[in-house]
């Protein structure tokens, strides 16, 4: 049984926000469905990524019919995308973006062909919700899609907190070894979505008040998020779920909640 909630809570922080142009600096394929980008450049003076949890826009142009190479005519649509900020080095003015390059979207496209000295624009982050490090477990719930974010999280808790972390692979070759100083349980499903769903269905969670964030396809983290609260007994503000897409749908992101 979880212990009564207590005086933890999560800090929404707001961020002044503006759209910056940065220059691809390199870039690394992390696995096989993985590449990671490293974005620089002056206009990243100031910005703010202070929790796992954050996401920027990507804006990306139409692309230019079949056999143009002219750039986009003014007021072309414009298509924009969120993802995670990896890692930001200010001293460096360094930011990592890191795409899952399963299918053949617009962001998934760019990233595939991206190149030292491109250049993209970006805005954000919005905000930041922030989730206290010294809950007594945290569990992390997430697909391909929420990855880099669950990887973030794990770099920046520290060793004295509990972790349980369920990430979902279409492909094994995409897992990877996650670097924490906690004390960490890593369990990996496959293709499956709803392997997803069954392993957080039959966990059981450890002592004391938790959070779970979970993230990736709407449904399936829908159906996790309903298992914590009637499964699991969490407390509803002890969960941060989102749907950082929708099988069928283009460009879907949305918060989780009654």
């Amino acid at each position: 049984m979880n212990a009564s909630p207590s005086s933890r809570r999560v800090e929404r922080i707001r961020h002044d926000t503006r759209q910056r142009v940065l220059e691809v600096l390199r870039t690394e394929r992390i696995s096989p469905g993985f590449l990671s980008v490293t974005l620089g450049g002056p206009d990243l003076q100031g910005f703010t990524s202070l929790s796992f949890d954050d996401h920027i826009k990507i804006f990306l142009e139409e692309e230019a019919p079949t056999g143009e190479d002219s750039p986009p005519e003014p007021g072309a649509r414009r298509i924009m995308r969120d993802y995670t900020p990896r890692r930001f080095d200010a001293m460096r003015r360094e930011l990592v973006v890191e795409f899952a390059l399963h299918g053949d979207g617009a962001a998934t496209t760019w990233a595939a062909q991206a190149s030292p000295g491109q250049r993209v624009r970006i805005g954000g982050p919005r905000g930041s919700f922030v989730v206290p490090n010294d809950y007594d477990f945290h569990l992390l719930i997430g697909d391909e899609t929420a990855l880099p974010a669950i990887s973030r999280r794990l770099e920046e808790l520290p060793a004295r907190a509990k972790v349980l972390a369920f990430v979902q692979t279409a492909d094994p070759a995409d897992q990877r070894d996650l670097s924490s100083r906690a004390r960490v349980d890593v369990t990996w499903t496959g293709g499956d979505p709803d392997a997803l769903i069954d392993a957080i269905g039959g966990l059981t969670l450890p002592d004391g008040e938790g959070f779970a964030w979970a993230a990736g396809e709407a449904r399936v983290i829908a159906a996790i998020r309903v298992a914590l609260v009637a499964t699991h007994g969490l407390d509803k503000d002890h969960i941060r779920a989102a749907a950082y897409w929708k099988r069928g749908v283009c460009a879907h992101h949305e918060t989780l909640s009654d």
